[in-house]
């Protein structure tokens, strides 16, 4: 016999001993009459122990390579000359904090921060470790076993926003989840590489980012690292440039002539297709026809001062984009740092390209985006997330250079309800490994899906309705105010 409940014949015990997940499973074998997608939206208009949200919007700055902790915000001068590296600290605003001398922007705005030293995992793979921070998941291909992203893909911390936005009908003029100025990888080689992380995975469709694109001069150029025209940083949508000759009335015109195709559709009894393709096609029609959407992938708009204070190289002014898309209504928005000529943050090398270009044009862009938020009154409701898939190794080189070091990297965080000034985690004398407070990328998930009001033991259903466990970490809650 199947039993749903924990005591069957006891009705009064039906409403306290109810086991969800035995309710789930008698949904998706047709037993209640119901199928499980319809289990799941119901669950979704009430879903229990909802957090109180921290903040109302994430910009995640993914420094994709993996940026070092020893030149960073982990810095040991009193380490052995093989392992302290060239770089030296810089005076900060944080007692105990020692912060390197290229990031002086965010050393003088430390006491806005805090800074997590004990990130951790042990995949020691770009891709694999690009995919672990933006979903809180391991992927599952093996190190060394691909680079692109598969549709079995764990779905993006900005996906499974999207998807409760869209289970409340949170829905504003701007897209919920963006990722700018490019997919991963796509910056890398020729192109030929579509890293994994970013994307809505086996979540599906619906609820993948937009995703912009921006062109490079040649094989060889890095618009990171240099000042960019205006027609260059057009900001277009992947997907969504129009046909020659398609103007803004014509896509209303084609808007009302599906409606009357789909009022049909409700006629003949498919009711339930209609309104899913309604709600995505509804979605894409407002990015096209809402000016609000398109003006805020306009960097145009901004004024001179502005636009330099962020910095004209792509970093700086995708991170300005960032911040009008905040304005616009965005709920979730990541600005790929992406390595365009093979090493950048994945510095094998040497240590040149971190000291001209890497920390200074992070610097520039993560000071003015933290500052330019909190003159705006924007600060307190969005959470600035900025950390690599990787730290580096703490012996370097001949060259300076440092090797892959899944084991311990920084992350940074402010606004959206963080403490400020805060350090956490405790690490050994050669920045090697946490001795305190050792924090997962499961755990730096939960944390920020709290800061937005989604519980990490939440379900999100696969595209065959199978529910899967948000997370498995733990909310760093000290991080909070």
């Amino acid at each position: 016999m199947l039993t749903v409940f924990d005591k069957p014949n006891s009705r009064a015990n039906c409403s306290k001993s109810m086991s969800r997940r035995k309710l789930i499973q008698a949904a998706g074998a047709g037993m209640l009459g119901v199928n499980l997608p319809e289990v799941l939206q119901a669950e979704s208009l009430t879903l229990p122990n909802a957090p109180r949200p921290r903040a109302k919007n994430v910009i995640f700055m993914h420094l994709f390579g993996g940026p070092s902790q020893l030149e960073t915000f982990d810095l040991k001068p009193n380490a052995p000359v093989e392992i302290r590296g060239p770089f030296k600290p810089t005076a900060c605003k944080t007692p105990g904090l020692l912060i390197g001398e290229y990031l002086p922007g965010v050393a003088s705005i430390s006491d806005k921060l805090s800074v997590v030293k004990t990130m951790t995992h042990s995949f020691n793979d770009h891709s694999g470790g690009g995919h672990y921070v933006q979903t809180g998941h391991r992927w599952h291909i093996n190190i060394g076993g691909g680079f692109n992203v598969t549709a079995n893909d764990w779905p993006a911390m900005g996906s499974v926003t999207k998807y409760f936005d869209v289970q409340a009908d949170r829905i504003s003029d701007a897209p919920t989840y963006v990722v700018l100025p490019n997919a991963l990888g796509s910056f890398q080689e020729k192109g030929g590489i579509f890293r994994p992380g970013e994307t809505a995975g086996w979540l599906g469709g619906g609820y993948e980012p937009l995703v912009t694109s921006i062109k490079k001069k040649s094989v060889e150029d890095n618009p990171y690292w240099r000042d960019c025209d205006d027609e260059e940083l057009d900001f277009s949508i992947n997907g969504l440039k129009p046909h020659p000759g398609m103007t803004i009335n014509r896509y209303a015109k084609r808007s009302s002539l599906l409606d009357q195709i789909n009022q049909q559709q409700v006629a003949l009894g498919e009711l339930s297709r209609t309104r899913t393709f309604n709600k995505y096609r509804q979605r894409a029609l407002e990015l096209v026809l809402s000016s609000k959407a398109r003006e805020a992938f306009d960097v145009t708009k901004e004024p001179d001062s502005i636009r330099d204070t962020y910095g004209r190289h792509l970093y700086g002014q995708s991170s300005l984009v960032a911040r009008r898309l905040i304005e616009a209504g965005s709920r979730f928005v990541t600005v790929q740092y992406d390595c365009v000529d093979g090493y950048s943050w994945d510095s094998h090398r040497n240590s040149d390209d971190v000291k001209k270009y890497l920390l200074p044009t992070f610097d520039q862009a993560f000071t003015a985006l933290v500052t330019d938020l909190e003159d705006r009154g924007l600060l307190d409701e969005t959470l600035i997330v900025a950390m690599g898939e990787m730290g580096r190794t703490p012996k370097a080189n001949a060259s300076w250079g440092r090797n892959h070091w899944s084991t311990l990297f920084p992350a940074v965080l402010v606004g959206g309800g963080i403490k400020k000034g805060f350090i956490y985690g405790s690490t050994d004398k050669d920045a090697a490994y946490a001795t305190e407070h050792p924090v997962s990328p499961e755990d730096m998930a939960a944390t920020i899906f709290t800061a937005l009001g989604i519980n990490p033991d939440w379900q999100i259903p696969d595209a065959a309705g199978r529910p899967h466990l948000l997370s498995t970490g733990n909310a760093v809650m000290e991080l909070f105010a």
